[in-house]
């Protein structure tokens, strides 16, 4: 499946991004989210990928498991932080024989794993790394987009010229970053346009799972919790479990809807192996016939 033709044919397409368990428990829930998720309609998933030996591993099984045992499109992340050339073209050769056609290609962070080394010839920005793959295999290539700035991003023009550069090296969509006002993701497309880069940019859906998780990774990922959001947090009960649900399922409608309305190609849903927020902001916007 080339994710590219789905953003080609239809719209809005629906993604969703899941993460590898950690164990065998884990395997048995994320199934069980997979069945409950695959009712939404998803267009394709995806799954997240780990430098590390043991994450390695498990991300290859995950896509496994999705692509030929769940028969679900699916779309490999790979991470090329610390990673060297023969280590790249191990992990790919496995997706390509595992039947994966379009592969999303992040610098990402420096594994947990203990003892870990990076390669002394390890790709140092994923535009790099997207140069490599694309010179070598047939893969359709996506890349990551940030609205806001990559937090490691000296601005936000500077980083879409490392978009751009991306893009010129063979990416052929984006997938963004997460983001609590539209008014980010919008100014963000328009500059990327006005930088000529003119493949299909996707907006990233966060729900508000706990509020601790929402601080935890606005702080990590550096998007801003706005005063809207944190009014709404700030009136909510954070031990009523149920009613921090609704808050970021009733929030997230009302963003995708917004985003809808301007003509996105597609959401792309951070379910955090996750079933229950996803589902209903899916099932609220196909209430109010938004696709």
């Amino acid at each position: 499946m080339r994710v590219t033709t789905l953003y080609g044919s239809k719209r809005p397409v629906i993604s969703m991004e899941f993460f590898p368990p950690r164990d065998e428990k884990g395997v048995q829930a994320f199934t069980g989210t997979i069945s409950e998720l695959t009712a939404a309609g998803p267009d394709y998933m995806t799954v997240t990928f780990g430098a590390g030996g043991s994450t390695r591993d498990g991300s290859y099984q995950t896509v496994q498991l999705l692509l030929k045992e769940m028969r679900q499109p699916t779309v490999a992340y790979i991470a090329g932080y610390g990673l060297g050339p023969e280590d790249i073209t191990a992990v790919l050769d496995k997706y390509k024989a595992l039947g994966v056609q379009t592969i999303f290609v992040v610098r990402g962070d420096k594994p947990q794993d203990e003892g870990f080394k990076p390669h002394p010839k390890s790709f140092g920005h994923a535009s790099e790394l997207i140069a490599f793959i694309k010179g070598r295999y047939d893969f359709t290539l996506g890349c990551a987009g940030y609205p806001e700035g990559h937090i490691e991003a000296v601005s936000l023009e500077k980083d879409i010229d490392f978009l751009k550069r991306k893009v010129d090296n063979g990416a052929a969509y984006i997938v963004c970053q997460y983001f609590y006002d539209n008014a980010y993701f919008l100014k963000y497309v328009e500059k990327c346009r006005a930088a000529g880069i003119g493949v299909p940019i996707v907006p990233g859906i966060m729900p508000v799972y706990t509020l601790k998780m929402t601080q935890m990774l606005a702080k990590v990922c550096g998007t801003t919790v706005t005063a809207a959001l944190r009014a709404k947090l700030d009136a909510v009960d954070a031990a009523d479990k149920a009613a921090v649900l609704k808050l970021g399922v009733d929030f997230a409608v009302a963003q995708c809807r917004g985003l809808l309305h301007a003509g996105v190609p597609g959401l792309h849903f951070y379910t955090m192996n996750r079933a229950g927020s996803t589902k209903a902001i899916i099932d609220a916007l196909k209430a109010e016939e938004l696709f």
